[in-house]
């Protein structure tokens, strides 16, 4: 086993955990999906929950790799925030997908403890990026920009949700220039 199988199980796990939310997290079908043996995950991932912390860590990590990259591509804090829904779209154009921490929170009542904290970590990375944000673009105190910066979190990951269960990235839009009309969301 090579550090790319490692990588090739972590992406085969995201893409099921994105379409099936941990419940769907099967080594068996991992393992078919990455073309190894389903013995040979537990190399790398003793057990479900091993792999299910490790994907969502990943997943967090990733998506504050990309958020910062964002902030960094864009320097305007208010074209960065316009952006941010993109990131939760993306996922629904990709087999009508949820966003990875969504999905699992969703699931959060039947989850290992140690998944439950790298679902945490999404949420929170994203309200933190979001503060950051809208502190920057003089959103009120540090107080009035967390709950915004909450609001928004929430917002836009239950369009994602609403919009999947139609099958419906229109709606996701519609959804989101609603949050811009109200002014949720930057214009």
């Amino acid at each position: 086993m090579t550090m790319n199988a490692k990588e090739a199980i972590l992406a085969a796990a995201r893409r099921s955990a994105q379409e099936s939310g941990y419940a769907g997290l099967n080594f068996r079908d991992l393992a078919a999906d990455v073309g190894i043996k389903s013995a040979s995950i537990y190399y790398y991932y003793p057990s479900k929950a091993d792999l299910g912390t490790a994907v969502a860590r990943r997943y967090w990590e990733d998506t504050a790799a990309e958020l910062d990259g964002l902030l960094a591509e864009l320097s305007d804090p208010r074209s960065a925030l316009q952006r941010y829904p993109s990131i939760f779209r993306r996922s629904l154009e990709n087999g009508n997908r949820l966003c990875l921490g969504s999905f699992m929170a969703a699931e959060f009542s039947d989850l290992p403890a140690a998944v439950k904290a790298e679902v945490q970590a999404f949420a929170d990375v994203n309200v933190a990026w979001l503060s950051k944000v809208l502190s920057a673009i003089g959103d009120g105190d540090a107080i009035a920009s967390n709950a915004h910066a909450r609001a928004i979190f929430a917002a836009v990951s239950g369009a994602q949700l609403l919009a999947r269960s139609r099958a419906d990235v229109a709606l996701f839009d519609g959804l989101i220039e609603t949050y811009r009309g109200t002014g949720l969301l930057p214009a």
